[in-house]
């Protein structure tokens, strides 16, 4: 190969140099200004991990497999995950093997960032060797990649349910330019490519869009419009990326190191928080995910909006959003970058005084052995914390005492006496100080309590107790886990009976803390499990969650229209939940019977063993 040109130049790069002078200028302030916005605590955490090889090598993982792969789309939805990864892998492939070339046949032109770009139009075949071969056919290759993705992003755009989504993103006027813009860059370089193929090389895609330029034109090698072209297309892209949503391309290759290094969000929009804003691709996930999509109107109050107006500062309609969310998590654990939407929300809550004057000073009053003197059988093994809402729901706390009680298990409740909160409603709203208060005083309580073993059976407190408590030399368990491993292990036997259940995961013990086997295999024991429309990490929250402080008795009771109408998918005799709070929302208007998991056990439990 050679040189067409001895200055290696032409004013077409133009546009893209200065697109892509813009664009890392502004992404160096980016980093820098977030760097200066961490805590410094943060910033050392930051700098320690840089060279830590462990969090390094998950870094480069995730690198590879969250930015350009996109494993987790592939996941849940295969027709999206290859969209996604065909252009950010594609593209990626086609800009490494433009410096391959650039090294290995123009070494010296390695320092001009335009070169590998636009190869094919600085450069002449002379003579066709294998490795070159090879390199053009891997060229042609992942640029056919690309288009093909971009197809299916034109696709997705104007018919999402072809996509498997039913609702895309409203984009803004500078979205839209840089959609097309973006749509248009690799069709404009197989044109361009096509026109210098008979002089600069090609393979199977461009050699014969050369030829039939060719049969048009006696010389189009020489026809730099479209090169021109390709190269505007480039620099409008990278003009507007900063004010769009595809700055989540650059910015994600920063979260991730972030994320990695155990950074959290501790303000609306500053640091980590700002961060993860401009990582939002605006994909659209969560549109279908948030349980308030059940209403068109209810859109306009999901992941992807809450980000634009904080993204805008527009503080009154982001609080009004934070305020309205249900806390339930599923945006977040489908969201492909795993954008921390409720720290997000919580941050900017905790930011806001709504007026509510609350008194603490009777935990002062309450001995540590006051709660949990009432009812104690045997030993302090256990320790039974029934909580706010299972002590609203009699029949629960009663079951789990019988199953406790025919198991043989020495156990004392917490409780017996009257409730201190867990504080995780208190936490939900942003007040974290009065949260505290609650944490502390009964922390003593269970520490003085000598049991190895708390045993909880609301899933809002258990989640509280595994992330907000230290407790250490106490073990936390849910009563779902407890019970199935008292089955396991034989303690308890369980007769079956001739129905079929399904089991809703309660969001705060599915999405929240992975627990989703022990309940199903236990609930195996004594019936037939169907499964529900959509289970486990994607379950529909039940409407009823203490997280939404804004929303009204009509949305909720939607909400939970729609997530009894996922569970009756399998026409069940029962709905079974795990979450005293979840069987009094869907009792109110299920046509089914709703039991807790603690009834089913306690109603099925024949002898311990």
């Amino acid at each position: 190969m050679r040189e067409r040109f001895i200055s290696g130049f032409d004013h077409f790069v133009l546009p893209f140099m200065v697109g892509m002078i813009f664009v890392l200028l502004w992404c160096i302030i980016g980093v820098l200004k977030i760097m200066v916005q961490l805590e410094r605590k943060d910033r050392i955490k930051f700098y320690k991990s840089l060279v830590n090889p462990v969090i390094m090598g998950k870094n480069i993982r995730d690198w590879f497999g969250d930015c350009l792969l996109h494993v987790k789309l592939w996941r849940r939805n295969k027709v999206l995950g290859y969209m996604h990864s065909s252009i950010a892998f594609g593209w990626f492939m086609l800009i490494v093997i433009g410096h391959i070339e650039t090294f290995l046949y123009i070494p010296e032109r390695g320092g001009l960032f335009y070169y590998p770009i636009f190869f094919r139009y600085f450069m002449a075949v002379e003579s066709t060797t294998l490795k070159g071969s090879l390199l053009f056919f891997l060229m042609d290759f992942f640029l056919l990649v690309v288009l093909s993705g971009i197809i299916l992003a034109i696709i997705k755009r104007f018919r999402s349910q072809l996509m498997g989504m039913r609702r895309t993103t409203k984009l803004t006027l500078l979205d839209r330019v840089g959609l097309y813009s973006l749509w248009a860059i690799f069709p404009l370089r197989l044109i361009a490519e096509g026109f210098t193929a008979g002089v600069g090389g090609g393979s199977f895609l461009t050699v014969p869009v050369n030829w039939l330029f060719a049969s048009i034109l006696s010389k189009p090698e020489n026809f730099t419009i479209a090169w021109w072209a390709y190269s505007i297309a480039l620099g409008t892209f990278m003009m507007v990326l900063p004010f769009t949503r595809y700055m989540h391309i650059p910015a994600e290759f920063f979260l991730i190191p972030l994320k990695n290094a155990g950074i959290r969000v501790r303000r609306p929009r500053k640091g980590y928080a700002l961060a993860e804003l401009y990582s939002c691709p605006s994909c659209g996930v969560c549109l279908d995910a948030c349980p308030m999509s059940v209403d068109k109107a209810g859109l306009k109050n999901t992941t992807v909006y809450y980000v634009r107006q904080v993204k805008r500062r527009n503080q009154p309609r982001a609080l009004a959003i934070a305020d309205k969310c249900l806390m339930c998590g599923k945006c977040s654990v489908l969201c492909p970058i795993n954008i921390s939407a409720i720290d997000l929300r919580l941050a900017l809550r905790k930011q806001q005084h709504y007026n509510i004057e609350q008194d603490f000073s009777y935990l002062d009053k309450i001995p540590n052995d006051a709660l949990t003197s009432a009812i104690s059988v045997g030993g302090e093994k256990v320790l039974y914390y029934a909580g706010c809402m299972s002590s609203l729901t009699p029949t629960i706390s009663q079951s789990i005492q019988k199953v406790l009680t025919t198991a043989g298990i020495d156990f004392t409740l917490m409780d017996a006496n009257g409730t201190v909160c867990c504080g995780r409603p208190l936490l939900l709203s942003g007040r974290t100080e009065e949260a505290k208060a609650l944490i502390e005083k009964n922390t003593q309580i269970i520490k003085e309590s000598g049991a190895p073993i708390l045993l909880v059976s609301c899933a809002i407190c258990y989640r509280i107790f595994k992330e907000e408590y230290e407790l250490q030399g106490v073990q936390v368990l849910h009563y779902t886990e407890y019970f199935e491993q008292l089955a396991a292990e034989g303690v308890i036997n369980l007769k079956k009976q001739e129905l079929k259940y399904v089991y809703h995961d309660p969001c705060e013990l599915g999405r929240g803390c992975g627990i989703y086997d022990a309940p199903r295999k236990a609930l195996a024991r004594v019936a037939d499990l169907v499964p529900a429309a959509k289970e486990r990490k994607e379950s529909i929250c039940c409407g009823g969650s203490l997280g939404s402080l804004t929303l009204t008795h009509e949305e909720r009771g939607r909400i939970t229209e729609n997530s009894i109408r996922n569970l009756m998918a399998n026409s069940p005799d029962r709905i079974v939940t795990a979450c005293p709070l979840c069987m009094k929302t869907f009792s109110r208007q299920s046509e089914v019977k709703v039991v807790d998991f603690a009834q089913v056990i306690a109603d099925n439990i024949v002898c311990s063993g």
